[in-house]
């Protein structure tokens, strides 16, 4: 099967995982802190709710599929073909009544992102893409995606979720970028990558993720005609250190700053 054979069934995927979400949102639901570094790291019963109704129907259709999530662990990663889930991400904007999160919903062929949606069953709406196209459905419509020209730094809009998510190291080398660039905006988590293939913002950049924070997004951002690394430029696929951007030049000049 090709990925666009998939696309219909991960439509199914966000439309169980926005039912079991909605009702939970803007409610005194309970968060609990699942860190234990003294990090603040929230989870609810909709992020667990969601995740449940997916595995089940991804058990069901492809029972020889494996799974990767951010709540229940790993099922068969080594699978040929693995889903990469994570149903709210940016929990600390949902239990604050912020509207910026999402459901991610990636997969991987033989360890290569081949498709991606995010879906916002709030607002309703879902970004998809394949690395080779995307498309935005919502109140809006629906349309191709494409990532804007930026021919540099000065020009651009920079996202990131908090630079205190960074470590100290870190911070100082995303404030290079910082000091570089037109416009700095913090937090949007999955919300900025869509931005970046909407011709919104031309950089996002991060660190500490997890890969089922931004398999999914890839084929989103790539599929717009942007590209997301690392911070080496190498494959952003199982986290790290992420560097998302809509045009390569402004990712070339924003990768030497990273390194330098």
């Amino acid at each position: 099967m090709t990925a666009v054979d998939f696309a219909t069934f991960v439509d199914e995927l966000a439309t169980v995982s926005g039912e079991a979400i909605r009702p939970f949102f803007r409610t005194a639901l309970g968060v609990e802190n699942k860190s234990h570094t003294g990090v603040f790291d929230p989870v609810t019963a909709a992020d667990r709710a969601a995740e449940t109704a997916m595995r089940m129907l991804i058990r069901k259709t492809f029972p020889a599929h494996g799974i990767i999530g951010e709540e229940f662990g790993d099922e068969r990663p080594d699978a040929s073909y693995v889903w990469v889930i994570d149903p709210i991400d940016g929990t600390k904007s949902f239990i604050s009544g912020m509207p910026a999160w999402g459901t991610l919903i990636g997969l991987l062929k033989d360890g290569a992102p081949v498709y991606g949606m995010m879906h916002q069953p709030f607002i309703g709406e879902r970004f998809s893409g394949d690395g080779a196209s995307a498309r935005y459905r919502g109140p809006a419509g629906e349309r191709h995606l494409s990532a804007r020209p930026c021919a540099g730094l000065n020009e651009a809009v920079l996202f990131t979720t908090s630079p205190l998510l960074m470590t100290e190291q870190e911070r100082g080398q995303f404030q290079k970028v910082e000091r570089a660039v037109r416009l700095s905006r913090y937090g949007g988590d999955c919300y900025a990558y869509c931005m970046i293939a909407a011709g919104f913002v031309d950089l996002v950049i991060e660190a500490g993720l997890k890969q089922h924070d931004i398999v999914a997004l890839i084929p989103i951002v790539e599929g717009a005609g942007g590209i997301v690394t690392d911070w080496n430029g190498g494959p952003a696929t199982k986290g790290g250190r992420i560097l998302a951007a809509g045009d390569r030049r402004v990712h070339a000049e924003a990768l030497r700053l990273l390194a330098a």
